[in-house]
């Protein structure tokens, strides 16, 4: 086998691998004779098939098995001698002469491939001794706190009739039953029983709940509404519907009630005791957001930091993500890049900017990480899968048995873990001082989809260094 390296442009490589004939026919050879002892053909001997005839019957098999270990040997090669980390599966192109190829098969030719490759690129690590930087912190205000338990009580507060000639207005609670039709024919889903409605809360189909206002225990109504574009349902998305409903009874809201019954129904002692953990929830949230900061203002630091030539491939994988996430958003939103006072041309060079920061932060975070020997346990893995499990209540062992038998999957899972122990690594190599702020200035640029697009690092760039609340508490934060 001989390789001759053919291009060496920024981080694109080519070589040409040559496999001389006399090399394929000892392969070959080689490979019959394997197979010799385990080929079991009417009229022969287990053993004594001759090898000629085992050739006529498999011989391009079992060619071309040779081929494609031959070619994972030369990557292989290619790889080691010249010391190269691969961004990318290397390529393979082979002759377009068939006649080229033929003659190979038969061993009677040389066969000659290229093999392209995209490499990483090597990073220099910078000296970050001179990085300082600034920790929000924000204390839970009483407010936070008073205003959750409003919205706790306003949940579970309860109804009572308001009486058969009452009106129904916002706030209140409606018990309607319906049938819902398209284009005169009902559909599935479209019909219900006793369900309540509370006027003002926004639970159904945008105007529905509008045309029901006034109403009174008895009153039958024609609900006409389109169903959003965005409808979960496609066979009902974008299209009018109507909806025959009968209010069978309209309730009024009791008074709100703060007070130890309230905290019972949360499975608490006290209204104290669901203060305090209404209070810490906020205050884990509140952890949460000074340390997505804090990480932003680490990436800014590296970002300033580093520059040196991106994989070109990886950048239009990561700005292909980026886009199509920005075109669904605008699609969702209905909106379009003149509604942006922008044009899509400037859009998508601001995003390939992020694009490209999202992949060189990401191959620095991975370099660091790799050469800090930060390793990702067991136990961390399962119990982030055990976490992600139960996102999805009733299907938590498809989930598990999912990315258990996917590992590109379960990589998806290392990648985030070991990205912020290299940020905990990290945030130990530079000043960090506490900053007292408010809780405006804490959630301060919280919307900024572009914020967030630009601080976060190309998650698979992370995985190619894979070597190196309390019950009440969620309640509370409902």
């Amino acid at each position: 086998m001989n390789v001759t390296e053919t291009l060496s442009q920024g981080l694109k490589r080519e070589f040409q691998v040559v496999l001389n004939a006399a090399d394929l026919k000892t392969r070959l050879d080689d490979g019959l004779q394997g197979l010799q002892g385990k080929a079991k053909i009417n009229g022969f001997r287990p053993g004594k098939v001759p090898v000629a005839h085992l050739r006529r019957l498999y011989g391009r098999s079992v060619m071309a098995d040779v081929l494609q270990n031959a070619v994972n040997e030369a990557n292989q090669k290619i790889v080691t001698d010249n010391g190269l980390k691969l961004a990318f599966e290397p390529q393979i192109k082979f002759p377009e002469n068939k006649d080229e190829i033929e003659a190979a098969m038969e061993a009677k030719g040389d066969l000659a491939f290229t093999v392209a490759l995209e490499v990483l690129p090597k990073i220099e690590l910078a000296d970050l001794s001179d990085v300082s930087l600034v920790k929000p912190v924000a204390e839970v205000p009483d407010a936070d706190v008073d205003a959750a338990l409003e919205r706790m009580a306003s949940q579970n507060r309860s109804f009572s009739s308001k009486g058969e000639k009452a009106k129904a207005e916002t706030g209140d609670r409606l018990m309607i039953s319906f049938v819902g039709t398209l284009d005169g024919e009902p559909f599935d889903g479209g019909t219900g029983e006793g369900i309540p409605l509370d006027l003002g809360a926004g639970q159904f189909i945008p105007g529905f709940e509008e045309q029901l206002e006034g109403a009174k225990a008895g009153d039958t109504r024609t609900v006409k509404v389109t169903f959003p574009e965005n409808y979960a349902a496609a066979n009902l998305a974008g299209k009018p519907a109507q909806f025959e409903v009968t209010v069978t009874e309209v309730q009024a809201p009791e008074p709100v009630k703060i007070d130890d019954e309230l905290a019972k129904a949360f499975g608490m002692e006290s209204l104290d005791s669901l203060k305090g953990a209404i209070r810490e929830q906020i205050g884990r949230d509140f952890g949460a957001q000074s340390r997505r900061k804090l990480k932003k203002s680490l990436l800014d630091a590296l970002d300033a930091k580093y520059t040196f030539e991106l994989p070109p491939t990886l950048v239009e994988q990561e700005f292909g993500s980026v886009w199509s996430q920005v075109e669904v958003d605008m699609k969702e939103a209905k909106k379009s890049f003149e509604d942006e006072n922008t044009t899509e041309e400037a859009a998508k060079a601001e995003y390939r900017k992020i694009a490209e920061r999202r992949v060189r932060l990401g191959l620095v975070l991975a370099e660091i990480g790799e050469q800090a020997k930060v390793q990702i346990s067991d136990d961390e893995v399962t119990q982030a899968l055990v976490e992600r499990a139960r996102q999805f209540p009733g299907q938590e062992k498809q989930v598990w048995e999912f990315y258990r038998k996917n590992p590109q999957a379960l990589a998806e899972i290392r990648a985030p873990i070991f990205e912020e122990k290299v940020v905990d690594h990290l945030l130990e190599q530079v000043k960090v001082a506490d900053e007292n702020v408010s809780r405006e200035a804490l959630y301060a640029d919280e919307d900024s989809d572009e914020a967030a697009a630009e601080a976060k690092p190309k998650k698979a760039a992370a995985k190619k260094a894979k070597k190196a609340d309390a019950a009440a508490a969620d309640d509370a934060s409902a």
